[in-house]
């Protein structure tokens, strides 16, 4: 029953932190501009992975994508890639997840099979995580450089180069979905050591000697008195072992051999 419920529940983490990285991916405020110093504005503008985007003070809003792909920074073409990459394994990893649930029967499938798709989807949604995660820390390096860089510009006496730009409600949401879909991979791989049956984990090995077969039987201990005499059990066990002679006769222990 633990197994079921650690891989339910590994399963809908995982689906939140997927479904957090499309969203994530899709948003537009990914950097904002800095109103620290410009708290009155008639133009505040963001930026995403898509697009970028105007809001006037009127409450209208205009978004224009980006037209060009070499144009673009490489760093900035990275986390384009990480999050696809993150999505794309995200979305294969539930697919195997929803076929790999201890609750859903198809067929005839074994518990092995079951627990072989359960890890690979752990590692699916693991990988996933990591993506995203590494895609927006990435983009956050980008704005803390450009932030400090604007801002010694600013001091010098170069106040209208360019603006300064912020943490987007977008990175928040990516490194939160990143965290939940890399917590659910690390679920489902612990319910996969559930799901392996008990006879695959523990294999008897047989040992065979390398001489001729000897096969030992045990019989039951019987308790003697004590006061048996013993003369008749080394008497029987002599006459039974006793050896032939060289010239073919058969020779038998005499009364001294007991002494």
């Amino acid at each position: 029953m633990s197994t079921t419920i650690c891989q339910v529940m590994g399963f809908i983490v995982s689906s939140l932190g997927v479904a957090g990285c499309i969203v994530s991916t899709a948003m537009d405020m990914w950097s904002t501009q800095d109103l620290y110093d410009n708290p009155v504005t008639a133009v505040f503008q963001y930026q995403g992975l898509w697009r970028s985007c105007v809001r006037q003070s009127s409450g209208f809003t205009e978004c224009r994508p980006y037209f060009t792909i070499l144009g673009l920074p490489a760093m900035f073409q990275a986390v384009r890639a990480l999050m696809i990459v993150g999505i794309v394994l995200g979305i294969l990893g539930l697919f195997v997840c929803i076929f790999a649930l201890k609750c859903i029967r198809i067929g005839n499938m074994e518990d092995s099979a079951k627990a072989n798709m359960t890890l690979t989807s752990g590692i699916m949604f693991i990988v996933a995580g990591l993506c995203a995660i590494t895609g927006v820390s990435v983009f956050a390096n980008m704005l803390v450089t450009n932030f400090w860089m604007s801002t010694a510009n600013m001091y010098q006496g170069m106040q209208n180069v360019q603006n300064r730009y912020t943490f987007g409600s977008a990175l928040f949401v990516g490194w939160v979905a990143g965290g939940l879909a890399l917590v659910g991979g690390i679920m489902m791989c612990l319910a996969c050591r559930g799901l392996i049956p008990e006879e695959s984990r523990y294999k008897a090995v047989s040992y065979n000697a390398s001489g001729r077969n000897i096969s030992y039987r045990t019989g039951p201990y019987k308790v003697g008195s004590g006061y048996e005499p013993e003369t008749k059990a080394r008497k029987g066990a002599g006459y039974e072992e006793a050896a032939r002679s060289e010239d073919g006769r058969r020779s038998y222990p005499s009364k001294y051999d007991y002494v």
